[in-house]
């Protein structure tokens, strides 16, 4: 834990004040449009150019994540190198992509079941798309480098479960929230199971496990990709648009789980950072989830 509490003390120390102020300005900014003014619905749902799932959070990730840019190249007079500019394309695109594609495929002849193995199927399919999409990134702009976080070398998980730990008591809390109840547990998606499902929770946990998988491909996106793959670039300096993206993302979530975001992902983005890994981020965000699906369960029942 002595290590975790080093790295964010030198990233206190080291950051740049005036890119870290402007930027959690800028993203405080976005939120409230979004809880205000329901930013996202009107770019995602109402909006009249083609595709809006894609094109809108296409254009709002592209802000999210380009603002933070643009200030610290003002401040730090860094040139623009191609591979970064067109990574700073991508990224966003890859994960409106992700975002914003939901299509039906007739897996089953039976109704209850074809949606049931669509719901199963819809995170692990596009965490293995975005697998290849970030390998094939790898391998045009950073085979030199890192692996996106993907080693486990002097990795220590006693400070990750003691992060993981101290956020039972806050999901409790929210646990009791309507907000809440009302987008958890995920797992009501697949409520009520087809007739003849049997046993049930084997079928529910299946689906916690398909859910679960979403995590990986989140974590190597964005702290690996945008953290370890774009800090070739500009250093640490990656962690801020990574955490101003990274929130941009929750804006469908409860306004509580979207301003814990961007706290989350610049603690997340810090210790990646540090220790070119992607696990115990990993192991924190995938165990706050199902914590999470618990709580709802449990909360659900309570409140």
């Amino acid at each position: 834990m002595k290590k975790i509490v080093g790295y964010l003390n030198g990233f206190s120390r080291e950051v740049d004040k005036t890119i870290l102020v402007v930027s959690t300005l800028f993203i405080a900014g976005m939120v409230w449009l979004n809880y205000g003014a329901a930013l996202e619905e009107r770019l995602v749902h109402e909006a009249p150019y083609a595709f809006p799932e894609f094109t809108g959070r296409f254009f709002l990730f592209l802000l999210t994540f380009g603002f933070p840019y643009a200030i610290v190249f003002a401040r730090k007079k860094l040139k623009l190198p191609w591979p970064f500019l067109a990574c700073l394309l991508i990224a966003p695109f890859l994960f409106a992509l992700k975002a914003g594609t939901n299509s039906i495929v007739q897996l089953s002849a039976d109704y209850n079941w074809n949606l049931y193995w669509n719901e199963i199927l819809y995170w692990p399919v596009r965490t293995v798309l975005m697998f290849i999409a970030l390998a094939t990134c790898w391998w045009i702009f950073h085979r030199d480098k890192d692996r996106y976080g993907l080693n486990t070398k002097n990795l220590q998980w006693k400070p990750y479960w003691l992060m993981l730990l101290f956020m039972v008591p806050l999901i409790a809390a929210a646990s009791t929230q309507p907000d809440f109840l009302a987008t958890y547990p995920k797992l009501k998606n697949i409520l009520p199971l087809p007739p003849d499902a049997h046993p049930g929770w084997f079928y529910k946990l299946l689906y916690e496990l398909g859910y679960g998988s979403d995590f990986f491909s989140i974590e190597l996106f964005f702290r690996g990709f945008l953290v370890i793959g774009f800090s070739r670039w500009v250093g640490k300096e990656a962690i801020i648009p990574m955490a101003c993206f990274y929130c941009s993302i929750h804006f469908g979530k409860p306004l509580g789980e979207c301003i814990s975001s961007y706290f989350g992902g610049l603690l997340l983005g810090i210790v990646s950072y540090h220790t070119r890994s992607i696990y115990g981020g990993l192991m924190v965000h995938l165990g706050i989830a199902w914590l999470m699906e618990a709580g709802a369960i449990i909360g659900g029942k309570l409140f």
